[in-house]
């Protein structure tokens, strides 16, 4: 895939990035099967696609959680695959991880105190009073006061675990978060309120993030730009408005056409497009195109040959031959 022509613009490039798990009898899941693409400095890359499509093993090899079965992931031009173990360290300084259920990735057994100064106490940064003034500035910047620092998870509404998630990914400082659906398990009343945290902390701090979302309307209000997945693969690739007002995939036209509309008159005329059948294995996934067996414009070569993902017009990319 192309990149932008002043590459140092871009704070994270991947390239060619695969992540296969083993299931047994020499067989393996393609969970993420030949990906590219760059995020710029600053912005909110955004992405999206059905569960199941990939998104989260992806942020999840970005931050390193997982290691990559093949390509490469460039940070700061640094090839991040390649990274020894201090290496790796330094790395979790500038690159963490907003998780997606608030109850689950909190520690109970540890106060909120404790569980946003684990990253400053791992990689030494400092102690005592200084430790806990940035304790305290983590809490204040997502909407929570010191008191909270002595408080247990189990004290708090599923709103203010995120934002005690939130805090902990700032206290170490870091350039790059992968926010992996981190609005998903809240009340939609609560949602808005974080989306907003996180645009205010990104232009306070000229933070960079990974958006994953399965709520189409949210990321296109966020993202910069936004890619679309299928079973492992990029389908479609391009600024956010762009994308929402003339995708071109036949798979991103299905996925927008379900995105519900406050307008009864307007929503009661519009088409939806309902896909037939199933997903198929990503274990045993399709020789061709991913989405040919679901697709009502697929052609003979859609069943034999895999899609390129190539640029259609300026900044927006498409595997379909439908371009060809």
């Amino acid at each position: 895939m192309a990149q932008t022509t002043n590459q140092q613009d871009n704070l994270l490039e991947v390239s060619h990035l695969k992540k296969y798990f083993p299931v047994g009898g020499h067989q393996y899941l393609k969970a993420v099967d030949d990906v590219s693409f760059f995020i710029r400095r600053g912005e909110t890359f955004g992405l999206v696609g059905e569960s199941g499509c990939g998104k989260s093993t992806i942020g999840r090899t970005l931050v390193k959680l997982y290691e990559p079965t093949d390509g490469s992931i460039l940070f700061n031009g640094e090839d991040i695959t390649k990274f020894d173990r201090k290496q790796c360290k330094q790395y979790a300084r500038e690159a963490q991880m907003i998780f997606q259920d608030p109850y689950a990735s909190l520690d109970p057994r540890m106060t909120v105190g404790d569980i946003i100064g684990e990253g400053i106490d791992i990689h030494g940064i400092c102690s005592g009073m200084e430790r806990q003034k940035i304790i305290y500035d983590c809490l204040e910047k997502v909407g929570l006061s010191k008191e909270h620092a002595s408080r247990f998870p189990h004290e708090f509404s599923g709103g203010q675990r995120q934002r005690i998630g939130i805090a902990r990914s700032l206290a170490i400082n870091p350039k790059f978060i992968v926010c992996d659906e981190p609005i998903s398990a809240l009340d939609v009343s609560i949602q808005a309120q974080v989306v907003n945290l996180l645009t205010d902390l990104q232009q306070e701090m000229g933070l960079t993030y990974l958006f994953i979302a399965h709520d189409l309307s949210m990321v296109k209000n966020i993202s910069d730009r936004v890619c679309v997945m299928y079973l492992g693969s990029v389908m479609e690739l391009a600024d956010s408005m762009e994308l929402y007002r003339d995708p071109q995939h036949p798979y991103t036209k299905a996925l927008f056409s379900a995105i519900p509309v406050a307008d009864p008159d307007y929503e009661a005329e519009r088409r939806r497009i309902v896909l037939e059948g199933d997903v198929p294995s990503p274990v045993n996934p399709p020789a061709g195109c991913k989405f040919c067996g679901r697709c009502q414009m697929a052609k003979p070569i859609c069943h034999e040959q895999a899609p390129q993902l190539k640029e259609i017009s300026s900044g927006h990319y498409c595997a379909c031959h439908l371009f060809d």
